[in-house]
């Protein structure tokens, strides 16, 4: 007869069967979570959008190496005769250190005039009650709706009065009227998100309402006051109607003045206008990697709170 030898156990323990393996929990998404398909659209996109960005830029330089005037119209063709010949033209024979030296001044002059008052006059109406307060942010929104071509025959009535037509200064302020309203409504934001306590906190130390607002406000505002800056700058190195009128003197030409010069009634040096295009470029991409860290945070604050 045979016998069969049962398993061995732990003492004191019954025998019994093998439990099967708990299953794994199921993984689970969390909310707001993209999936895969959510990711791959997403970056899809973005690429997408980035071509489309930068597709105007490369092409703009690429028809800059051509050597011809008329090579835009068979761009084919700059890929046997590409060179830096055009460069080359702009930095020698034209004013365009000229054109440089005078959109600095203009652009620097509108950034500073206009993101100070733009800081001021953002931060009266977020902090201070004064009669007629919420009309003053209405009305310099208004003033954003008034065409340009409009403004140029009385604005040039009233530089040529104050005697200012043929200098910086007309196109400084100028610009600053278009570019503080905008400024001062994105600041107002801005300084809507500081908390009141860093106000009262700074009277308590005994600072003046002008203390306490260079001394611990604008510290705190920095994003926001580079996106002002940023504003400001390229409103005034793009601004072309005004300048076109109040700026007689060929020294004093800004660049979207100069690149004018390229175009004559019968004909347009579309690879000179190419390469300065590229040239005006870059001191506007200097300046925007000099802000860029501060752009996102203060576009994003700003509009957190009206």
């Amino acid at each position: 007869m045979s016998t069969t030898t049962p398993p061995e156990t732990a003492p004191g323990r019954p025998l019994t069967a093998e439990a099967p393996a708990a299953p794994r929990p199921r993984a689970t998404r969390r909310r707001g979570a993209r999936g895969p398909l959510g990711t791959v659209l997403l970056h899809g996109g973005l690429a997408l959008a980035s071509l489309i960005a930068l597709t105007p830029v490369a092409w703009l330089f690429f028809l800059s190496l051509g050597p011809d005037k008329d090579d835009y119209l068979h761009p084919g063709h700059i890929f046997g005769k590409a060179g830096f010949a055009n460069y080359a033209f702009v930095l020698r024979h034209t004013g365009f250190f000229d054109w440089f030296r005078s959109t600095m001044i203009v652009a620097l002059g509108t950034t500073f005039i206009g993101v100070f008052v733009a800081a001021t006059t953002g931060y009266a109406v977020s902090r201070m009650r004064f009669p007629g307060y919420r009309p003053l942010m209405w009305v310099l929104l208004l003033t954003q709706a008034f065409p340009i071509a409009i403004l140029i025959v009385p604005m040039y009535e009233i530089f040529g009065e104050l005697g200012l037509i043929d200098t910086y200064w007309a196109l400084i302020l100028i610009n600053c009227s278009t570019a503080v309203p905008y400024s001062a409504w994105l600041l107002k934001g801005y300084f809507d998100t500081i908390p009141f306590e860093i106000d009262e906190a700074g009277r308590v130390d005994g600072l003046s309402p002008f203390g306490t607002f260079f001394r611990l406000i604008l510290p705190l505002a920095r994003p926001g006051l580079a996106v002002a800056a940023f504003y400001n700058f390229i409103t005034a190195v793009g601004e072309v109607a005004f300048a076109t009128t109040f700026l007689l003197d060929d020294s004093k030409y800004t660049f979207a003045v100069g690149l004018q010069t390229f175009v004559s009634e019968h004909d347009a040096q579309w690879n000179y206008m190419a390469a300065t295009a590229v040239l005006i470029a870059i001191p506007v991409s200097v300046f925007f990697y000099l802000v860029q860290k501060n752009l996102v945070t203060g576009l994003t604050a700003g509009g957190t709170k009206g």
